[in-house]
């Protein structure tokens, strides 16, 4: 398993763990990096099972569950059960700390503040939006004027010649996507029961949970949670797109 980790801020004690995408790794965080180690005396990531650096075992049934156990292990392994964690996720990250939540662990919720970045983990399991391709080219998941795909190839540019470049990932990790709709009253009512305070950092541009009708469904199913909506032109990869605004919106979230 690969895991940078970072020491931080002096005087505090809370921990961040952040949580990465679908087909992509740690390195979502790095333009966020510096900043989170100012705030927070250790800053985790992970690369999932099956990402990044770390291993990809083959045969193997990949699963959220298991996702989420690792993290656990992961916690355990760095002497940081009984620390103050807070879980920053995104995407397919978004569902592992769903499933973290649901499990109520008492060394772990209480202390748990949980940044729903929901850029694609609530769309199979409140919006059900089947009518949206599952990989869409892949210059679409950035905003127009931040995408290194859209400045160098177009969107779906003649240069890209398949959506899907060959990752060397193994498609039985597609099986989250049945996850989400088979388990979605579990992962929904961990949302919807959780005493954490939840957040969520929202890219309008989004093609995954579109614009306005994600925000006015996450609002009224989760009332509880605060919203921070940045500037028009983000997108899937807010963290990446608008590091500043990202950054910003996470750590007034956590200063309260």
């Amino acid at each position: 398993l690969f895991s940078p980790d970072s020491s931080g801020a002096m005087g505090s004690s809370d921990v961040v763990e952040l949580l990465h995408g679908f087909l992509t790794s740690s390195y979502d965080w790095s333009k966020i990096w510096e900043g989170l180690t100012q705030r927070f005396h250790q800053v985790i990531a992970l690369d999932f099972l099956e990402f990044g650096f770390s291993d990809k075992p083959r045969p193997h049934g990949y699963s959220i569950f298991k996702q989420a156990t690792i993290m656990e292990g992961l916690l355990q392994h760095l002497g940081l059960r009984h620390q103050r964690i807070n879980l920053l996720s995104h995407d397919y990250g978004d569902t592992v700390a769903q499933e973290l939540l649901h499990r109520s662990l008492p060394p772990l919720l209480p202390s748990v503040t949980s940044t729903k970045f929901l850029s694609g983990s609530l769309t199979q399991l409140l919006l059900d939006l089947s009518k949206f391709p599952f990989f869409p080219c892949s210059g679409q998941f950035l905003g127009p004027t931040h995408s290194p795909l859209r400045r160098n190839f177009g969107i779906c540019g003649r240069r890209m010649q398949h959506p899907l470049p060959n990752y060397g990932f193994s498609f039985s990790i597609l099986q989250y996507m049945n996850q989400r709709k088979k388990h979605r009253e579990r992962w929904v009512w961990a949302l919807m029961s959780t005493s954490v305070p939840l957040h969520l950092i929202y890219g309008p541009l989004n093609p995954v949970n579109p614009h306005p009708e994600f925000l006015q469904l996450y609002r009224k199913v989760f009332p509880m949670s605060t919203v921070s909506v940045l500037d028009d032109h983000i997108s899937h990869y807010s963290q990446l797109e608008d590091p500043t605004g990202f950054l910003n919106a996470y750590l007034n979230f956590n200063s309260f």
